[in-house]
């Protein structure tokens, strides 16, 4: 049995990142659901309390070693298990790339996340219309920026012709989009750049409707 556990949920942006990342270093792992939504949020309870107090996914468990934060584990497993690099090792590309993935995993989707919604739900009482409004503006302003950048960085992929650690946070990021009815003609680089990734086997096993948890 793998020592790899990945503590997640189907629709999490950020374990589907961590997934796209084992699958591209082809690690084997055992997933356990943590199911957001099912009796209040299974991320509340006493025992996921106790490996991730923030409450959220993904918690990745490698033998003693217990990470959050989808990037961190990111890292971590560049560092375990470096046969497949998601960060380059030359400092300028290496450096580039996790502005870039912080472009999307810190600025945008951080204001998309499943609490921040159910908080302009349940506390700020905005309609489902209002709610909407508010996912596709953030993600609309942080699209348009990286459009430009990607426009500038791209090939095949969102740096170059290789797979990067920005390609494993865009994904999960357009898919987001895609549930929420943004409109992505304005962004013809990013369109381009995720229709190749999709193609990819390491993309195509991690997507959300192919978990296990997935309803």
């Amino acid at each position: 049995m793998s020592s790899l556990i990945l503590y997640g949920y189907w629709r999490s942006s950020a374990a589907y990142r961590v997934r796209i990342a084992l699958n591209l270093k082809r690690l084997d792992y055992e997933q356990r659901s943590v199911h957001l939504i099912k009796h209040g949020g299974e991320q509340h309870s006493a025992t996921f309390q106790r490996l991730n107090p923030s409450e959220l996914v993904p918690v990745l468990m490698d033998g003693d070693v217990c990470l959050n934060q989808s990037l961190a584990i990111i890292d971590y497993l560049d560092e375990q298990y470096p046969e497949v690099l998601l960060t380059p090792s030359d400092p300028k590309t290496r450096y580039l790339v996790k502005a870039l993935a912080q472009d999307i995993a810190v600025d945008i989707h951080p204001l998309n996340n499943l609490r921040v919604l159910q908080y302009l739900t349940n506390e700020a009482q905005l309609s489902e219309s209002a709610k909407g409004e508010w996912y596709r503006h953030w993600i609309e302003t942080g699209f348009s920026a990286l459009e430009k950048k990607l426009a500038q960085t791209s090939g095949e992929y969102c740096v170059g012709d290789e797979i990067s650690l920005v390609d494993v946070c865009l994904v999960p990021q357009m898919y987001n989009a895609e549930r929420f009815n943004v409109n992505l003609d304005p962004f013809p680089t990013i369109r381009r750049v995720t229709s190749s990734l999709r193609l990819h086997p390491a993309f195509i096993n991690a997507a959300p409707e192919q978990q296990p948890d997935a309803v």
